[in-house]
């Protein structure tokens, strides 16, 4: 199977005061397409620092970044802009939500820059929201909604442009049980169309979803494994 995430030699630093902080040293990192993949590890791993490479947020000081066919590393400024709006959708774990707009006015954002018409950007927001079990809370404002609604609506907004891959950050570290693992169940059923996915966790019982787990320590070294 293709890999539609491909880092190669990656190092990442930081300046903290007069601290010189390596996050990421010789990372190597592979993920399939319509694979779900839990990144684990302790703080200061380079769990956040690896997402943010893989979603162009960041740049590398050393090593390849290829996403989807591209080298990300390479990319300008505008051109990473561009590339970031049209594969890649971000789920956060607080959510991220503006309290003064509607669940389906939320969804709606990333398709504002665009030039689909206002008809297609409701057919589309219906459609993710239905996608997500919240159609009949399309009106609601996110102080009316549950923690696990609001981050469905939260995962509805990251799909809605169609992005082949999903880069979700704690997903469901303020959720209870439950509704955690509503969120995964939908996260596992977003593979099933064909979605990539890669979350930083740190709960075992949310990696155990994953088809696979990586795990990385202080060193920036992984070890996987296949959940069973």
């Amino acid at each position: 199977m293709e890999s539609i995430v491909s880092l190669r030699g990656v190092a990442k630093h930081y300046t903290a005061g007069h601290q010189h902080v390596s996050a990421l040293r010789d990372f190597n990192l592979d993920l399939q397409g319509g694979e779900f993949v839990a990144l684990m590890g302790p703080s200061g791993a380079g769990k956040t620092s690896a997402l943010n490479l893989i979603g162009g947020l960041d740049r590398p000081d050393a090593g390849e970044v290829i996403v989807m066919g591209a080298h990300l590393e390479r990319m300008r400024s505008g051109q990473l802009a561009r590339w970031r709006s049209r594969h890649v959708g971000f789920v956060f774990q607080s959510h991220n939500l503006l309290g003064f707009l509607t669940a389906a006015e939320n969804v709606e954002l990333p398709l504002l820059l665009t030039s689909l018409s206002r008809a297609e950007r409701q057919r589309r927001v219906a459609a993710c929201l239905d996608q997500v079990g919240l159609l009949e809370r399309a009106d609601h404002k996110p102080g009316q909604l549950s923690g696990g609604q609001q981050q469905r609506v939260g995962i509805a907004r990251a799909i809605i442009a169609e992005a082949p891959l999903l880069l979700c950050d704690e997903p469901t570290a303020e959720l209870d049980g439950a509704s955690a693992d509503d969120i995964l169940s939908l996260l596992l059923a977003l593979t099933q169309r064909g979605r990539s996915i890669l979350m930083v966790t740190h709960a075992p019982e949310a990696a155990g979803r994953a088809h696979r787990q990586i795990h990385l320590d202080t060193h920036s070294t992984p070890s996987q494994r296949a959940t069973a």
